[in-house]
């Protein structure tokens, strides 16, 4: 049983965080829970820490102790709060929505599919298999199983590190079935049962749960693209209050909001995760999108020990999704580790697939400068689009990246749009699959990924189910599926 020590917010504590009291219109006590929810939901108050008691919260708010209790016991019954005999009340996080990898279909003719992130493939892809196939043959007499990767593959991978600033050895890459398959991986070896991890708020959905199935519990902590250095202090605070083992960012252009640190803001980061004992997961999937601004910004973790990092990275959003190689890089020992942990999963990825993927390194420079005009266009088209069809949208023009994170008129609810475009054939993701319970319903993710020609469709369909006489957007009944 573990001995860590119980941390209690005190009710000053508490009444500062919560602020003024809530506007009128709604019951005091249920105010008071959805003042305390959003709290927990933006990471001001980690999961696990303990509720002052209810009538020294009363006292300090000036309310009645029933007001508090009624409060408590609503946080309860939407899985905010669980009680614990004789201990007292605790801040828990409700169960969440079915898994993001359920909302992944099949493509659809005269569908639009903007739930993920995901690009065309590039042209070059069939050229690299053709060659495979051709290399294939020296491989095929033996029994095909290469655990860790083909030593060709994690060479080019190391290159590429090397070449980035960060040198890196074969034996310091794992090579994956994609990024999904190396966060599994890193998660079931970095995290054990009750541990905290701080994720970005919002985030991608697929990495939380990856934390979840690997038994941790995740600690959100805001992140601004308006500000993004202003993470680094969101951060220590709340390292300082919940005592992570691990923490999951992505300081290249984060999904979804695009949030990019900045050179000193990435080093600071990286050196206070490593003062805290935090072990950092790099997600680097979207780190050579760069559409605006500089292109040779160092690794990050350069400046700490290479334990103090994990970094994870893929071909999906440079070549395709399709082909499913991602990879791990750390310290030749934890890369070890993960390795046993991998051959469990399965003992090798394809071998076609690493094949191919060695030309697919070879010409990296050329791909990911495609790519990047590819999107550039897209981007830009998608955000005239919006300025045009969608005027009370704003957003923050992301300098890379694969979406715009759009925040939506007032009393606007993405859930509710998004019901309605799927009656339209347009599909994609709420805004609250990217954060923790109601928040972020206030929010839609855009990814510019499709052909200019969909994405303006797309932007169309959104502008039909819109009404902004009054500033404000509503769905048409009728059309909410």
């Amino acid at each position: 049983m573990s001995s860590e020590p119980v941390r209690t917010v005190s009710a000053a504590e508490l009444a500062v965080l919560l602020g003024a009291a809530p506007a009128g219109g709604q019951p005091l006590y249920r105010g008071l829970a959805d003042a305390l929810r959003e709290r927990v939901a933006d990471g001001s108050m980690a999961v696990g820490v303990r509720l002052p008691a209810e009538r020294a919260l009363a006292e300090e708010l000036r309310l009645s102790r029933v007001t508090v209790s009624a409060a408590y016991r609503e946080l309860r019954e939407a899985g905010w709060a669980s009680a614990r005999h004789g201990s007292g009340t605790f801040v828990a996080m409700p169960s969440g929505p079915p898994a993001w990898g359920s909302m992944v279909g099949a493509p659809v003719d005269g569908v639009i599919d903007l739930v993920n992130a995901a690009p065309a493939a590039a042209p070059e892809l069939r050229e690299a298999y053709l060659d495979a196939v051709d290399e294939l043959p020296h491989f095929m007499p033996q029994h095909g199983y290469h655990p860790g990767g083909l030593t060709t593959l994690r060479a080019a991978i190391a290159d590429r590190y090397t070449r980035r600033g960060r040198p890196t050895t074969t034996d310091q890459i794992l090579v994956t079935g994609g990024a999904g398959d190396a966060t599994e991986v890193v998660f079931e070896a970095l995290v054990e049962a009750g541990d905290r991890v701080l994720i970005e708020h919002p985030t991608y959905p697929g990495a939380v749960e990856s934390v979840q199935a690997a038994g941790g519990r995740p600690v959100p902590v805001p992140i601004d693209a308006t500000d993004p250095d202003a993470f680094v202090a969101e951060v220590d605070r709340a390292a300082r209050q919940s005592a992570p083992t691990v923490a999951y960012v992505m300081p290249d252009f984060s999904n979804p909001s695009g949030a990019r640190a900045t050179p000193d803001g990435r080093r600071r980061l990286a050196a206070t995760l490593a003062r805290h004992g935090v072990v950092t997961v790099v997600d680097e999937v979207a780190a050579d999108i760069v559409l605006d601004g500089p292109d040779d910004l160092e690794p990050f973790g350069v400046p700490v020990p290479e334990s103090a990092t994990v970094a994870i990275g893929s071909l999906s959003k440079t070549v395709w999704g399709g082909i499913r190689i991602g990879w791990v890089r750390a310290e030749a020992a934890r890369t070890a580790q993960m390795a046993k942990i991998m051959a469990r999963r399965q003992l090798s990825v394809s071998v076609l697939d690493q094949l191919a993927a060695v030309r697919l390194f070879a010409w990296h420079d050329r791909l990911v400068a495609q790519r990047r005009r590819d999107l550039r266009v897209q981007r830009d088209a998608l955000a005239a689009a919006v300025d045009e069809r969608l005027p009370e949208w704003s957003y923050v023009l992301p300098a890379g990246g694969l979406s715009l994170w759009c925040r939506l008129p007032a009393g606007a609810s993405s859930t509710d749009l998004v019901a309605a475009a799927r009656s339209r054939g347009l599909l994609l993701a709420p805004g609250p699959r990217f954060g923790t319970g109601h928040l972020f319903d206030d929010h839609q993710r855009m990814p510019f990924t499709r052909p200019v020609s969909e994405l303006t469709a797309a932007v169309n369909v959104l502008a039909t189910l819109v009404v902004s006489a009054d500033a404000s957007m509503s769905v048409t009944p009728a059309l909410v599926v």
